[in-house]
């Protein structure tokens, strides 16, 4: 190689150097991300990293002047193990916000922590009534049983259901299904005859679906997560009964059907997401989803996911180029119309999301929504 080509490379070199430290030298701001990623719940914590890291790639590629970091921590839907986390993010200075936990129960533990130390918290599915009164530190984006619970009872009423049985596992959250709904059955009119609580997880479904038989209830509203909905569905089945099954959002996972098959049939539910939708955003996200995954289709929990961190992150770009904690919280209680796959997204005075129900039913192996 003669000096000119020489001079040349070393030329070459120095700017891709430069450029190299350049890039190296951009900001980074960091979250965390406290979620179940072992234990038995970690089905759902792998769903909600998987959706984190579509939206972080799909940020961190739009040419923004500063990148983020997502610092997962595995909290194994252990409110011990959550408040550990919330202390060790507290801790580091360079984490302005979280998102986080997956159960009401590790989600307000942990927000105690936040609440003492004025950090940011977003949950994309703690929906129990007293999470976002702990303080002004308390966001989530998806809806509580206070506004599920009545609008389901008011669908089944409205279907002529006057007398309805209802299940829910044995949890803070399953309190709330039970309560919110059978006041509203009561205010329209109708009739409880029977309220039974579960453990997660139970394998035989039986005795409960027994008693409920007896009470020949119009309908059975559910408060149960698509392993259990599968299971009861499919032992509904086995014993022979036909009553007309309803349940919150909880149990919209196409897992359920694919665990019940066929005896997921005509099972109705409430949905803040589904991957039919031909909006944009919706099957952008679905798209990118089964190119990460494998999977044929979200469910609106990793959906409920990828919205909380996109909120996130508008709510740091907004509180560029100092997101403090405290810009980043106002950040997030400024937002409107936030263009989610959930649908758009407002935070109230009190930190909560209005968003809109879709009715769906289970309907050739799909959730297909039903026309008011």
């Amino acid at each position: 190689m003669n000096r000119r080509n020489l001079l040349i490379g070393a030329g070459l070199a120095a700017l891709v150097a430069s450029g190299g430290a350049a890039l190296a030298q951009q900001p980074v701001v960091k979250i965390g991300y406290q979620l179940p990623l072992t234990g038995n719940t970690a089905q759902y914590g792998q769903d909600f990293k998987n959706a984190a890291e579509i939206a972080l790639a799909k940020f961190n590629a739009s040419g923004k002047p500063f990148k983020v970091e997502i610092v997962f921590e595995d909290s194994r839907s252990d409110a011990k193990e959550g408040i550990a986390i919330a202390r060790k993010f507290v801790d580091d200075k360079q984490i302005v916000g979280v998102l986080g936990d997956f159960t009401s129960g590790v989600s307000m533990a942990s927000a105690q922590v936040y609440k003492s130390a004025g950090m940011p918290q977003l949950s994309q599915t703690a929906s129990h009534p007293d999470y976002a009164k702990i303080s002004e530190w308390q966001f989530r984006n998806i809806t509580t049983q206070a506004q599920e619970g009545p609008y389901n009872a008011d669908w089944m009423v409205d279907q002529g259901f006057k007398k309805i049985a209802v299940i829910a596992e044995q949890t803070d959250w399953g309190q709330t299904v039970v309560s919110n709904f059978a006041d509203e059955v009561k205010k329209k009119g109708g009739e409880v005859v029977f309220s039974e609580f579960f453990n997660r997880g139970l394998a035989d479904f039986r005795p409960i679906i027994t008693k409920i038989a007896r009470e020949k209830p119009d309908a059975i509203y559910t408060g149960f997560f698509y392993e259990d909905g599968a299971q009861f569905l499919k032992q509904m089945k086995q014993l022979g009964l036909t009553i007309p099954v309803y349940s919150t959002s909880a149990a919209y996972n196409q897992k359920l059907i694919e665990l019940a098959g066929a005896d997921a049939e005509g099972m109705h539910l409430t949905a803040t997401f589904l991957p039919s939708n031909p909006a944009p955003q919706v099957q952008e996200f679905v798209a990118a989803w089964k190119e990460k995954t494998g999977q044929a289709e979200p469910g609106q929990f990793p959906a409920q996911a990828y919205d909380a961190v996109n909120i996130m992150l508008a709510a740091l770009e907004k509180a560029w180029p100092e997101p403090t904690r405290e810009k980043v919280r106002d950040a997030l209680a400024a937002t409107k119309d936030f263009p989610g796959v959930t649908g758009d997204t407002t935070f109230d005075a009190h930190r909560e999301p209005a968003k809109k129900l879709t009715k769906a039913v289970v309907k050739g192996g799909q959730f297909v929504a039903v026309a008011d």
